[in-house]
């Protein structure tokens, strides 16, 4: 694993600079890392993101932020139009961004001033119009609602093993009981250990699970009801009501309105 530099602005004495590349369906940027910070948001496409501490997955119109020197795996699903805001350590720190990756949702302005980021030079003016709008997109960015659109693993070795595994093919209906036999542990020490390693319940975990995949499924055109099924919800419409508390809408509706033009 190693940093990828994205000459010629790594070294660039300002604070971000924003690009934007289109991705096929399927590529995959293997383990790596950045001297900056990354927030990348998906114009259109899903992407899915793996790090040792968990999967995330991020939806059309939605961004991820991926930390300086974290190592980091990337998936496109669909073609995806990916939005780049690199930010310098000092500035995440001094704006307050996580430590850790992280979904968030995106503002109308926001959008707006990603598009019109694509346009200012690397070594823009910071006390003119481009600086301003620069600072004002990072500020924006800091002040962004996290999503719970992630699967923190476990440390223990059993418990990260099995959870990657139903990563893989999530289902509410694996029970922890049936996690327990799998890692050869007490109800009683698996609950606990979970939670400490995770700060979630396994409950809570599985249902993340779920999402991610569902979001994946639908991001490639699925219908709903078969996802639903798959996944082990006992409708459409229980599934559906926690794609909307997360996300804001249906899932139909939803990937209707940012599906690529």
């Amino acid at each position: 694993m190693r940093d990828i530099d994205i000459d010629p602005y790594e070294h660039t004495p300002r604070d971000a600079v924003v690009t934007a590349n289109d991705y096929c369906d399927g590529l995959h940027f293997a383990r790596h890392s950045h001297q900056r910070g990354q927030f990348a948001y998906a114009a259109c496409g899903v992407i899915t993101v793996f790090t040792d501490q968990g999967n995330w997955v991020v939806p059309p119109q939605r961004a991820i932020w991926v930390p300086a020197h974290a190592p980091h795996e990337m998936h496109m699903h669909g073609p995806v139009t990916m939005l780049n805001s690199y930010i310098h350590p000092i500035a995440s720190t001094r704006l307050g961004l996580p430590a850790h990756c992280q979904v968030f949702g995106v503002s109308a302005l926001l959008r707006q001033l990603l598009i019109s980021a694509m346009d200012v030079p690397a070594l823009y003016a910071e006390d003119q119009r481009d600086g301003y709008l620069m600072n004002l997109l990072l500020h924006e960015i800091a002040a962004m609602q996290p999503l719970s659109l992630n699967a923190p693993l476990p440390s223990e070795p059993r418990l990260a093993q099995a959870c990657s595994q139903l990563l893989e093919q999530p289902s509410l209906a694996v029970g922890i009981d049936d996690m327990c036999r799998q890692v050869a542990m007490s109800r009683r020490t698996f609950t606990r250990l979970f939670r400490e390693q995770t700060g979630i319940s396994f409950v809570e975990w599985r249902q993340q699970a779920c999402l991610l995949m569902a979001v994946v499924r639908l991001g490639n055109g699925e219908p709903v009801t078969r996802v639903a099924t798959d996944l082990g919800y006992s409708s459409p419409s229980a599934f559906t009501g926690v794609f909307r508390r997360v996300l804001g809408q249906a899932p139909s509706r939803y990937f209707a309105q940012h599906s690529p033009a």
